[in-house]
């Protein structure tokens, strides 16, 4: 009976002891805010929470390359259109040059203006991006992976933008404003018709800019909302359920302290006690 006695309070020590370790657990869980401390917890959505994690990180990485391409787009967008402000401004300025009635000083001062808006132009063609890059490169243009499916080039090449037909759009305004000045009539027509090609050619630009930049937004949503998924299914395997973590420790606590009161009150009943 001693013995049986003896293996009872053994086995109680024990139950609390194991009770204690899990109300130490819960404490951990409640103080970390997470709910999962070692592998050992629940190693299936261990690995779970440890793919989700990549999938994070390769989406942050992602979601840089896409805030990237938006920035480039948007700065591309301006540029293009202020280019083709001055082609406009070129156009007239061309029109007025192939006007006969035009007078020699006139035909100076357009040929000056037209010299100028090349200038502009040039100039926008070396603007530099945000991340201190050449936003429209001089050669082959890197391609950005923004998704798994989705690597391409948010701006185009500065040939792509500033040349027609392998002809750059500054040198046509400077070869017209030359022929302007110099009164040569069939140079100031065809640089008219090239003005035209280079209006048409900006607009082109800009639609493919824009119809870039539409994609890019596209892809920011979609990995928005990725995001928002993954963090939800890492926190409901990983995070704490504060409520009713400190419901179920208030529970074991209170299982756990009238376990040893009842445990102490047994301890101190003697021998003759046990055998009466």
């Amino acid at each position: 009976m001693i013995n049986a006695t003896g293996n009872r309070m053994t086995q109680e020590i024990q139950r609390q002891s194991r009770m204690a370790k899990r109300i130490a657990d819960k404490q951990v869980q409640i103080s970390t805010g997470k709910r999962l401390q070692r592998a050992s917890d629940n190693p299936v959505a261990t690995t779970r929470i440890a793919d989700l994690a990549r999938s994070q990180a390769n989406d942050t990485a992602r979601a840089a390359n896409i805030s990237l391409g938006i920035s480039l787009t948007s700065q591309a967008d301006v540029s293009l259109r202020q280019m083709s402000n001055l082609l406009a401004r070129a156009k007239e300025l061309t029109l007025a040059g192939a006007n006969a009635a035009t007078s020699a000083a006139d035909r100076g001062t357009i040929a000056l203006e037209l010299a100028s808006l090349a200038d502009e132009i040039d100039s926008m063609a070396s603007a530099k991006a945000a991340n201190d890059q050449p936003l429209f490169a001089s050669g082959a243009n890197m391609a950005i992976r923004f998704d798994d499916n989705s690597i391409f080039a948010p701006v185009p090449t500065r040939a792509e933008v500033f040349e027609v037909g392998g002809v750059s759009i500054t040198q046509t305004l400077r070869d017209t404003a030359t022929a302007i000045a110099a009164g040569n009539m069939a140079q100031v027509a065809a640089g008219n018709t090239a003005v035209d090609g280079a209006i048409n050619h900006a607009a082109d630009m800009i639609a493919a800019v824009g119809l870039n930049a539409a994609r890019l937004d596209r892809l920011n949503e979609n990995s928005a909302q990725r995001a928002i998924s993954t963090a939800e299914e890492r926190s409901s395997l990983e995070d704490t359920d504060l409520s009713a973590a400190i419901a179920e420790l208030n529970g074991m606590t209170l299982t756990l302290e009238a376990a040893q009161a009842a445990f102490a009150r047994i301890n101190r009943r003697t021998l003759m006690d046990f055998l009466s």
